[in-house]
């Protein structure tokens, strides 16, 4: 008898058309003050990593970028689906993008749970968005199309309350409320709003701030929580598109690789900016500033790393002389 898909419950959705109010204010400081002490230094990491990354892609022959970044987007679901407790070995990964599934439905649910990320990637590399990574539009398009290309395994999301088996919808924002460890997001009536103010924040920002603002981004849609499960890679996919836009990296490295590479401090940062300001100087929003300030100078040295790492690997300076030899 074939397995009954979970259903949505009519009276979670009608409860979800209820806004209780909360302030979009709840979630600031969306970006760093102004005169926050802690952006002169995370203004000179952001400079070293825009020279670190342009110097490595312009140390590659054309041809080998587009090469390099299929292996990247191996390597990144590969993390992205360890950071998310699915080990999936990549001997693995590559039998599914060559449409080669194990017998094994648990290893063929994590196969294609790694093609759909590659797949999704591949799209944000070749400028599938239309616009800004961190738009509405273009977060609840990543959702969608990574959602569509999972096995129904992986589209159930428990009801924190009842308990409900609930089907997870792509490009849908769940229809009740979650608790996320410590943290309990905004209502599902409110998210509207919020991500109208995330966008607000984000969306139009020029190149330097929006390099400087990337981790705050990545760190407040994990505070809104807007989908029943699936924000996680949504969120590292925004993160790499932002990315890739800002420093026109080619897809030639990503930060994914580095947030699971550090995953205990990766989590224990954003459980930090979760956190209450602690006090007068810890900036002037709700949030702590200080755990956002840190949580950037993580984020940026993780992406420098990554450089340093992809390049150490390919070593482009003497490219030339060892396919000569």
């Amino acid at each position: 008898m074939a397995r009954k898909k979970p259903a949505d419950n009519p009276a979670i959705a009608a409860a979800s058309k209820t806004d209780r109010g909360e302030r979009t204010g709840m979630m600031k400081p969306l970006l760093l003050s102004a005169d926050s002490p802690h952006r002169p230094r995370l203004n000179d990491l952001a400079i070293e990593l825009a020279g670190a990354s342009a110097g490595f892609r312009r140390g590659l022959p054309a041809g080998m970028v587009t090469a390099l970044a299929d292996l990247v987007r191996a390597m990144n679901c590969y993390y992205s689906n360890l950071i998310e407790g699915h080990d999936t070995h990549p001997v693995d990964i590559e039998r599914a993008l060559n449409k080669d599934y194990s017998a094994d439905p648990a290893k063929r649910t994590f196969q294609l749970e790694a093609e759909a990320h590659v797949t999704v990637q591949k799209w944000i590399d070749e400028g599938g968005l239309q616009c800004r990574a961190t738009t509405e539009e273009s977060i609840t398009e990543i959702h969608r199309r990574f959602c569509e290309l999972l096995p129904e395994e992986l589209l159930v999301a428990e009801h924190p309350a009842t308990g409900a088996r609930l089907r997870v919808l792509p490009g849908r924002f769940r229809e009740h409320d979650v608790k996320v460890g410590r943290h309990v997001p905004v209502n599902p009536g409110a998210l509207p709003r919020f991500l109208m103010r995330f966008e607000a924040a984000y969306a139009e920002l020029g190149k330097s701030e929006t390099l400087l603002s990337a981790a705050a981004a990545h760190h407040r849609l994990a505070w809104i929580h807007p989908f029943r499960d699936g924000n996680g890679g949504v969120m590292r996919l925004m993160s790499h598109a932002t990315l890739l836009d800002a420093l026109d990296t080619g897809g030639i490295w990503s930060i994914v690789s580095g947030l699971a590479r550090d995953v205990e401090t990766y989590k224990a940062h954003l459980a930090s900016c979760d956190q209450p300001r602690r006090n007068d100087l810890d900036g002037p929003g709700n949030l702590s500033e200080e755990a956002l300030a840190r949580f950037t100078e993580f984020f940026l040295q993780t992406c420098l790393d990554q450089v340093r790492f992809m390049e150490a690997l390919v070593q482009p300076a003497r490219l030339h002389a060892r396919i000569q030899l």
